[in-house]
C-alpha cells in the first residue's frame, strides 16, 4: 500500500463523512425552518459574516430582502447562523473533494485512471452543487429544487464511494462468495427500494409541513393521523426494506467462513437499518420531534451508501476491472 494511496483513502473517507454530515445539517436546516435564514446568496444579509443581532441590520432590511419573500421576513439569529454554517460546511466539502482529486492524481494517474476521473467528476459536481444551492435560495426553497439538491449530494457520495472502494481492491482481500448473482440482485433491489423510500420520505416531509401549518404545534401528536396515503406507503415500505436487508445479512453470513471487509460492511448495514427503523417509529409515535427528522434522512442515505459498497465488493471482478492505459 503506497503512502499516497493511504492518503487518498483517508482523505476519501473524511470527504464522504463530511458529505453525510452536510446531509444531516441540511436536514436540520429544513427541520428548523432555517432555509431562508440567509435571504441572499452567496452572502448573508449582504455580508460575508452574518449579523448576530437585528441592530446590525439597516432599519429597512425587510424592504431590502423581503421583496421576493412577499415581505414575510423576520430576522432570527439562530436560523441565520444555522443556514450560514450549512454554507460554510459546503465550502469545506468543496475543498476536501478537490483535495481528494489531487491525491487521486498523485496516487493513481498511472495505475488506475478511473479513480482519477471519478474524483475529477466529483469535484465538478460539487461546484455544480454550489450553484444549485444558490438556485434553492432564489427559488424560495421550492420543494423540487430542495430534492434535486439532496439527490446530487447522494450522487457525489456514490461516485466517491466507488473511487475509494476501487482503491481498496489493490490492497485488501475481499471475501469470495459462491452465489454472487442472487445476492447482487438482492442488493440491487435493496438500493432501488431504499432510494425510492428516501425520495418518498421527502414527499412525506412536505405533507408533514402542510399538516403542521394547518393543525399547529398544540396538536403535534395528531399529525400522523392526517398524513394520508404517502405516509402509510412509506411505513409499509420500511418493513419491506428491513426484511430484504436481513435476508442480505443472512445470506452473506451463511456464505462466508472467513470474516473480512465485506462482512464488516454487512454488519454496519444491519445496524444502520435498525437505527433507521427506530428513528422512523420515533417520528410516527412521538409527534415528529424536529431533532429526529434530519437523523432519519441521513440514516436512509447512509444505508444506500453501504448497500452500494456491498454491491461493488460482490462484483469486484467486473466493476473494479482496471482500464488504466
Amino acid at each position: 500500500m503506497t503512502t499516497h494511496g493511504k492518503v487518498f483513502r483517508k482523505l476519501g473517507f473524511w470527504t464522504i463523512g463530511a458529505i453525510y454530515f452536510l446531509i444531516l445539517v441540511g436536514g436540520i436546516v429544513r427541520a428548523t425552518g432555517s432555509g431562508m435564514g440567509c435571504p441572499d446568496w452567496p452572502r448573508c444579509f449582504g455580508s460575508w459574516v452574518p449579523p448576530t443581532d437585528i441592530s446590525q441590520l439597516p432599519s429597512n432590511y425587510k424592504e431590502i430582502y423581503g421583496e421576493k419573500l412577499k415581505g414575510e421576513i423576520e430576522f432570527n439569529a439562530v436560523k441565520t447562523w444555522i443556514e450560514y454554517v450549512n454554507r460554510l460546511i459546503g465550502v469545506l466539502i468543496g475543498i476536501l473533494v478537490f483535495g481528494t482529486f489531487v491525491s487521486s492524481f498523485v496516487s493513481f494517474r498511472k495505475k488506475d485512471k478511473t479513480i482519477v476521473l471519478l474524483s475529477l467528476l466529483a469535484t465538478i459536481l460539487v461546484a455544480f452543487e454550489g450553484w444549485l444551492g444558490s438556485k434553492v435560495v432564489s427559488s424560495e426553497l421550492h420543494p423540487v429544487m430542495i430534492t434535486l439538491h439532496m439527490i446530487l449530494s447522494v450522487i457525489i457520495v456514490m461516485i466517491l464511494l466507488y473511487a475509494v472502494a476501487r482503491s481498496y481492491n489493490y490492497v485488501v482481500k475481499i471475501e469470495d462468495i459462491a452465489d454472487k448473482s442472487s445476492l447482487s440482485f438482492l442488493v440491487s433491489a435493496a438500493i432501488f427500494l431504499t432510494t425510492g423510500q428516501v425520495l418518498l420520505g421527502t414527499q412525506v416531509r412536505e405533507v408533514v409541513d402542510k399538516v403542521a401549518a394547518s393543525m399547529g404545534e398544540a396538536m403535534r401528536t395528531e399529525w400522523v393521523a392526517n398524513l394520508g396515503g404517502k405516509f402509510q406507503m412509506h411505513a409499509l415500505f420500511s418493513m419491506v426494506i428491513v426484511l430484504i436487508n436481513l435476508v442480505i445479512y443472512y445470506k452473506i453470513k451463511k456464505s462466508i467462513s472467513e470474516k473480512g471487509i465485506l462482512t464488516r460492511f454487512t454488519n454496519w448495514l444491519v445496524i444502520v437499518v435498525g437505527i433507521e427503523l427506530v428513528s422512523g417509529l420515533t417520528l410516527a409515535y412521538l409527534g415528529f420531534p424536529n431533532f429526529m427528522q434530519p437523523v432519519h434522512l441521513t440514516l436512509g442515505v447512509l444505508a444506500i451508501g453501504i448497500q452500494f459498497v456491498i454491491f461493488l465488493f460482490l462484483n469486484k471482478e467486473r466493476v473494479f476491472r482496471s482500464i488504466a492505459s
